[in-house]
């Protein structure tokens, strides 16, 4: 996969599994290479929470139609059930059909429009396992969410059919997404304690931590968590913590897909920066925020893709000892280093 040259920084360090996947021309395990179509493959371990399949090919100018099926088996008659099917099609209307097939029957069809397939262009899928849902994301682009109907224990086959070329196939399953939850690594908590709910710790909200290390060019803030399903916006501020002056404010608007930044000095708020090529959260999605301090700027990344860079205001970088974060968010770990 070719590397754009805004997301080069991010081969420097690696924060999670969407780092390491979307930001590296090479699968965290490769399997296969250039398979055959249609392919039929085991899934050598089990889809715990946080797994990942990712999928590199490329569409023919005479395609109609694939499918990428997470099967429970491999037997066609009677057909194995198929936990999540993802179809896109390329006749007529382009769309994208879900589904899932138990006992040979279809259940209803989850339809998606935002098309990301195009014919005669490479394509990357990332298929993300989360507790309850799939999380997809095309070319770095999340698209869209699929809630579990089949355990996904009983996922074990995976199945690509119809006219797609695909240059490799990869999983990975070191991610742990239960074992993330209410950690923070590089900061001392200062806001209210983790609370148990459900049986399950988790960071509240509103969350403020000092860093353990004051910030400054190559420091590095990790925020993982789940935005809310009816989700309007959050934010992440970096804060020196005396003046209370905000360095940078990350605020991303879910009601009108707008992702703010700004800065708050000297008890007035500066001019909204909101350009940005393609908005990367949707409701209900998880996700892994990356923000780096340069000389210059601060470079944020999502899910392992470059989105934006912010150009210091505040000029005292070592002054800046705060992360707050509050919103629509469930809160899963922070890490600073």
């Amino acid at each position: 996969m070719q590397l754009q040259p805004s997301s080069v920084w991010l081969m420097h360090f690696s924060s999670g599994l969407w780092t390491s996947v979307l930001s590296s021309p090479c699968l965290p395990q490769r399997l296969a290479m250039t398979p055959m179509i249609p392919y039929v493959g085991t899934i050598s371990e089990q889809l715990d929470p946080g797994s990942l399949i990712v999928i590199r090919g490329h569409v023919p100018s005479d395609a109609d139609r694939f499918q990428v099926d997470l099967q429970c088996g491999s037997s066609i008659k009677p057909r194995a059930d198929v936990a999540f099917h993802f179809n896109p099609r390329f006749k007529r209307t382009n769309c994208i059909v879900c589904n899932t097939l138990i006992s040979e029957k279809w259940g209803w069809e989850e339809i998606t429009y935002d098309m990301p397939f195009k014919k005669e262009k490479s394509f990357e899928i990332v298929i993300m396992v989360l507790k309850d849902k799939f999380q997809v994301a095309v070319n770095g682009k999340h698209i869209l969410l699929y809630a579990h109907r089949i355990s996904p224990e009983k996922i074990d086959t995976l199945g690509i059919y119809g006219q797609v070329n695909v240059h490799s196939v990869g999983f990975s399953f070191s991610l742990d997404l239960q074992n993330t939850q209410a950690s923070t690594l590089g900061l001392t908590q200062i806001s209210r304690e983790n609370v148990q709910k459900s049986g399950i710790s988790q960071l509240t909200l509103p969350f403020e931590a000092r860093l353990n290390s004051p910030m400054g060019p190559g420091r590095t803030v990790v925020v993982k968590g789940e935005v809310h399903a009816d989700a309007k916006g959050f934010n992440v501020d970096l804060v020196s913590g005396k003046s209370r002056d905000i360095a940078l404010h990350l605020n991303p608007r879910l009601n009108i897909k707008a992702f703010v930044r700004n800065s708050f000095l000297q008890e007035a708020w500066g001019e909204e920066e909101r350009n940005i090529t393609c908005f990367p959260f949707s409701p209900g999605m998880y996700f892994e925020m990356i923000i780096y301090c340069d000389v210059r700027e601060f470079k944020v990344a999502v899910n392992g893709v470059h989105s934006l860079e912010y150009k210091h205001r505040f000029k005292e970088l070592g002054r800046i000892d705060t992360l707050a974060i509050d919103g629509d968010i469930r809160l899963l770990e922070v890490r600073s280093w």
